[in-house]
């Protein structure tokens, strides 16, 4: 009787192990295979957050099949105890080993909310805005312009929260003299700037720094890229082009950039100055005079005066021959190609259109003909403005 015992013991001891065995290759197959989840989801890891709590926030979101396997594989690996806290984008079937290893390496929150200190051409605005993670756009929840507003009712306590990332946007086309004033102004940067960067050598885009960071640090870094993007287009810049060196390329891109908000536009654009440059005409266009008036310090604020048009200065080019003596903004990266690999055109004029482009032209009489269409289009707006 007893060795029947023993080996039924053992029988029933094999078959769970078997069982356990089993168990154990499910659960790991559950934890390194693609998850459930369908649609991007944003997770957020609180200061604090224990790898229990984590676990169910993203069970009750869809994300993992089992806490308690996501747990126990966590805890496996010796990752339990090692939550960074931030906003995490998960991404669609993504594993429950690879969403331990995103939540424990920390870095930079890759969802949630974003606080953007915006530096503009008409103006700076301080935006705080939430990656929609079904779609990958953000969502603006408030702004306010630093300048002439106050911070909206809750808007301070939101953008403090520990986990928001902080970034700087510069927009195409905006003064170094802008830029520098726009960074003295944002809130969650430190330090002090020197002297205003030379014209053109800043690069527009939109920089994510962490709170508190440095702001000659910031200037350094917008330096450096323009000097790297200024450098790679020049190297591969088209034959023939009548500048002399990469700081006249950048001094063109700076005017095709003022010239056109289209994007589509800028290469035609910059057709139009070559072929000026090329034929010894002036290049007449209106932003160079505009930034000899300002200097670059913000907007004319009004249309330029004919005593302006006609006053001789470096950056009158309805006077000087050739390109001034330097860019008149920063220009973008689109802008810098654009002046590099121009259209092949005839254009010699163009003029606004009415519907935010150009008409260009090659011959005067086709631009006077464009011409007077733009100043019929201006004449029915302003009609139609004083009737209302």
């Amino acid at each position: 009787m007893w060795r029947n015992i023993v080996s039924n013991f053992l029988t029933l001891a094999i078959v769970i192990m078997i069982a356990l065995a089993g168990l154990v290759a499910w659960a790991k197959r559950q934890y390194v295979e693609p998850g459930p989840l369908a649609q991007a989801m944003c997770l957020r890891v609180a200061p604090g957050a224990n790898i229990r709590g984590v676990s169910g926030d993203l069970e009750s979101g869809g994300a993992i099949r089992s806490a308690y396997i996501f747990r126990t594989g966590a805890q496996y690996q010796d990752k339990a105890g090692q939550l960074k806290f931030g906003s995490y984008l998960i991404e669609p079937h993504s594993t429950m080993e690879g969403i331990v290893d995103q939540i424990t390496a920390g870095g930079p929150s890759t969802c949630g909310t974003e606080l953007v200190f915006r530096i503009g051409v008409s103006g700076n605005e301080v935006l705080l805005r939430e990656l929609d993670p079904a779609t990958g756009d953000y969502k603006q929840i408030a702004e306010y312009n630093p300048e002439s507003e106050k911070p909206p009712e809750g808007f301070e306590s939101k953008a403090e929260a520990a986990d928001v990332r902080t970034r700087v946007t510069v927009v195409d086309g905006v003064t170094s003299w802008q830029i520098v004033q726009g960074l003295r102004e944002a809130p969650f940067l430190d330090g002090t700037i020197g002297d205003v960067p030379a014209e053109g050598s800043l690069a527009p885009d939109s920089y994510e720094v962490k709170r508190g960071a440095d702001r000659q640090a910031l200037l350094d870094m917008m330096e450096a890229r323009q000097a790297k993007i200024l450098a790679d287009a020049w190297a591969g810049r088209a034959d023939g082009l009548p500048y002399a060196n990469p700081e006249q390329a950048l001094t063109m891109a700076s005017i095709v950039e003022k010239e056109t908000g289209v994007p589509s536009e800028r290469a035609q654009v910059a057709s139009v100055f070559v072929n000026r440059l090329e034929k010894g005409m002036k290049l007449q266009t209106d932003p160079t005079v505009i930034y000899g008036v300002t200097g670059g310090k913000g907007m004319l604020g009004r249309g330029l005066r004919q005593s302006e048009l006609r006053k001789a200065t470096p950056y009158n080019t309805y006077v000087i021959d050739g390109l001034p003596p330097g860019p008149i903004a920063n220009p973008g990266r689109a802008a810098i190609e654009a002046a590099l690999h121009p259209d092949s055109t005839k254009y010699l004029f163009f003029v606004a259109d009415g519907s935010g482009g150009h008409a260009f032209a090659t011959t005067i009489a086709e631009h006077n003909k464009n011409v007077a269409a733009w100043r019929a289009i201006e004449k029915k707006a302003k009609e139609s403005g004083s009737a209302n």
